[in-house]
């Protein structure tokens, strides 16, 4: 399954600027809701139906539907003023994600990691550069008590369904499907309070994947989880993307049959039920991961590796590579 952009104001009275964007920003459903949420931090941000390109670099990311790549940054510049400040957060960063793949932003505090991946989420307009993501994607942070909003498990993933049109037998297929995702399958009516940080950081990716996303953008979904629920995560994420790929290999000789089928019931869909029903009718299509982190023990579970360092992607390799890369940097890897 492929989400709408589904971004949710980590902290948004301290953040009214990253609201105001998300509303400005053309990928952004309902701009009053963006705004309310700058004024209460338990407000869950919209869920954008568009890639989460710059307005300005919109031209650009027809190339990246033909390189293969689900996530293409070049030459992005971002710096923040007003207030007294003048920072660059990002200078002249470049990436490209490969399609179907888990990929890792590794990077110091401060680096601009997480800055980069708002831009991909729409959240921030950078100042140069071009920006592509395919769509639909759905962004997850990195503290889940902000994001998880609704009293039980199955209200919180389907949250973001109550925009579309479904019929109430959808909207449970698209949670069941999406708990069992993330083998919450048995969760489905428990209270959200009674969840463990791992838990409902699991939600928060199930009510991602509920709008069928073609992009996961993630940041340092770790940090606030003990040893055993950080790795509940990051297994969770790695059976996704993987599970993902599995579906396309196995639907691939029925592709090309079902094309024109696939294309009618969409745009059948789209006018009948929303872009989440659309979604669902398309052909499989394998879910990118984009996972922010500080942790270098989080590498085994990556396909790909870029480290970030003064605001722009200094390697990309393998994770073998990025430990070397990370020696001769002097860290104890």
């Amino acid at each position: 399954m492929a989400s709408r952009c589904s971004p949710t104001l980590r902290q948004a009275q301290r953040q009214p600027a990253q609201a105001q964007q998300a509303a400005a920003h053309p990928g952004c459903r309902s701009s009053a809701r963006a705004a309310s949420a700058a004024r209460q931090p338990a407000a869950r941000a919209p869920r954008c139906r568009q890639s989460a390109a710059a307005a300005a670099a919109a031209g650009s990311s027809s190339s990246s539907a033909l390189d293969g790549a689900a996530i293409s940054v070049s030459g992005v510049d971002l710096t923040f003023k007003g207030r007294g400040i003048n920072k660059q957060v990002l200078n002249t960063a470049s990436l490209a994600v490969p399609r179907g793949s888990f990929h890792m932003l590794l990077g110091a505090n401060g680096c601009g990691k997480s800055t980069l991946l708002r831009v991909l989420a729409g959240l921030f307009r950078p100042d140069a550069g071009a920006v592509h993501v395919d769509a639909p994607c759905g962004f997850v942070f990195q503290n889940p008590d902000h994001q998880v909003v609704m009293p039980t498990v199955a209200a919180d993933v389907a949250f973001g369904l109550g925009r579309y049109r479904l019929s109430p037998e959808a909207v449970h297929a698209a949670v069941a499907h999406s708990l069992a995702q993330v083998g919450l399958s048995e969760f489905s009516e428990r209270p959200t309070s009674s969840l463990s940080g791992g838990q409902k950081q699991r939600v928060a990716i199930a009510g991602a994947l509920a709008e069928c996303p073609r992009v996961l953008l993630l940041d340092e979904l770790t940090t606030f989880l003990d040893y055993e629920d950080q790795e509940n995560v990051l297994q969770c994420v790695r059976r996704i993307v993987d599970g993902s790929r599995r579906q396309q290999a196995a639907d691939a000789p029925a592709q090309q049959a079902a094309a024109a089928l696939a294309a009618a019931a969409a745009a059948a869909a789209a006018r009948d039920a929303g872009p989440a029903a659309a979604a669902v009718a398309a052909p499989a299509a394998p879910v990118t991961a984009l996972w922010v982190t500080h942790r270098l023990e989080e590498l085994e579970y990556a396909d790909s590796v870029s480290y970030m360092e003064g605001g722009r992607i200094a390697f990309s390799g393998s994770p073998a590579e990025m430990r070397q890369y990370m020696r001769r940097l002097g860290a104890v890897v």
